[in-house]
C-alpha cells in the first residue's frame, strides 16, 4: 500500500489488463470447443463437485479454466486497489478506477452465472463479452492514468481532429457490438444445443464490415492528422498502433471468413476485438493536454491584482 506511485503500481496496472484481455481467449475457447455447458451449474461445476469429473472430459476441464482465472483476475483487481488506495485524495481517479474494475468482475462472474444457467442464451454470452470489453477499456485508462500526473485536463487538439478521433471510437465500439450479434448467430454461439439468435450469418458478415471499414477509414485519417498534433500529446505514435491492429484484424476477418471460421482465427479475432478496444481509448486519452494553473491573484502596489499563468508539466 504504498503513498506514491511505484514501479510496483505500474506494474499491478499492465497485469490488470493482461488479465482482462486473457480471459477473453479463455472465455472465447469455451464458446469456440463448445464446452459451454462443460458445467452444468454454477457455481459448482456439477450438482455435487466443484471441480469437474472425469464424466466431463475436456470440455469440464476447459470451462472449470476459464471459472479458475476468473480468481487470478480477483486477486490482481484486489492487489491493484490495495496499492493506489493511501493515494486519496491526491489520486482518487485511480482508487476509482480500480475500485470499478473489481466491481466489474465480480458482475462478470454473476453474468458468466446466469450464462450457464440459461444455457448459453446469445444475449447474456453477449452481454459477458461486452463487460469483458468494457472492463479492458477500463484497465486501458488505468495504464495511462499511472503514468499521468493528476490534475485537469483540457483538449490539445483542434476541435475536428478531436471530433474525428471519437468518430472512431463510436465506429469501434460499434464493430465490437455487431461482431457480438454475428456471433451469436453463427456456429460458435455455444455448443450445439445452444440458441442461436436467427440472425442471417452470411448476411451479418457484411453488416459487421461496414462499421469496421469506417473504423479504418478514420484511423488512416487521424494517422493523417496527427502530424499537425502537438508531438507531446505522442498522437503520431498512437495512432499508427491503432491502425496496426486493425489491420490485423482485417487481415484475420477476411482470412477466417474465407477458410470456414476456423476455431484458432476465430478466437485471435475475439482477442484483437478487445485489443482493438484498448488502442482506440489510448488515442482519445492523449487527445488532452494537462490544464494550465490558475492564474495567480497578488496585489501591484496601485492595490489592483496582477494575473499570471504558468504551463504545468509537458502531457504523457
Amino acid at each position: 500500500m504504498p503513498h506514491a506511485i511505484t514501479r510496483w503500481v505500474r506494474a499491478l496496472a499492465w497485469a490488470s489488463l493482461a488479465v482482462n484481455i486473457g480471459i477473453v481467449g479463455t472465455g472465447g475457447l469455451v464458446r469456440l470447443t463448445g464446452s459451454g455447458m462443460g458445467c452444468d451449474t454454477w457455481p459448482y461445476c456439477t450438482g455435487s463437485s466443484l471441480v469437474p469429473t472425469s464424466e466431463l472430459g475436456i470440455h469440464g476441464m476447459i470451462e472449470f479454466g476459464n471459472r479458475t482465472l476468473t480468481g487470478v483476475l480477483v486477486v490482481v483487481a484486489l492487489f491493484m486497489y490495495l496499492s493506489v488506495v493511501r493515494l486519496r485524495p491526491r489520486r482518487l481517479d485511480l482508487a476509482r478506477i480500480a475500485f470499478a474494475i473489481g466491481l466489474g468482475i465480480i458482475l462478470q462472474a454473476v453474468v458468466g452465472g446466469i450464462t450457464v444457467l440459461m444455457h448459453l442464451h446469445p444475449s447474456v454470452v453477449g452481454t459477458h463479452y461486452l463487460i469483458s470489453s468494457a472492463l479492458v477499456a477500463l484497465a486501458t485508462v488505468l495504464v495511462v492514468r499511472v503514468y499521468r500526473e493528476p490534475g485537469p485536463r483540457v483538449r490539445a487538439v483542434g476541435s475536428g481532429y478531436a471530433a474525428l478521433a471519437y468518430a472512431t471510437g463510436v465506429a469501434v465500439l460499434v464493430t465490437v457490438v455487431v461482431g457480438i450479434l454475428l456471433t451469436g448467430s453463427g456456429p460458435h454461439a455455444g455448443d450445439a444445443a445452444a440458441a442461436r439468435n436467427g440472425l442471417d450469418p452470411v448476411w451479418w458478415q457484411h453488416v459487421h464490415s461496414w462499421p469496421a471499414y469506417l473504423a479504418f477509414a478514420l484511423t488512416l485519417a487521424l494517422v493523417v492528422g496527427a502530424r499537425r498534433t502537438p508531438p507531446a500529446l505522442h498522437l503520431r505514435r498512437w495512432t499508427l498502433v491503432l491502425l496496426g491492429v486493425e489491420l490485423v484484424q482485417i487481415g484475420i476477418g477476411l482470412w477466417q471468413a474465407r477458410s470456414g471460421l476456423p476455431i484458432v482465427l476465430v478466437n485471435v479475432h475475439m482477442v484483437l476485438a478487445v485489443v482493438l478496444v484498448a488502442a482506440v481509448v489510448v488515442v482519445l486519452m492523449h487527445v488532452t493536454a494537462p490544464s494550465p494553473t490558475p492564474p495567480s491573484r497578488t496585489p501591484n502596489r496601485s492595490g489592483s491584482l496582477n494575473h499570471s499563468a504558468t504551463p504545468t508539466h509537458s502531457p504523457a
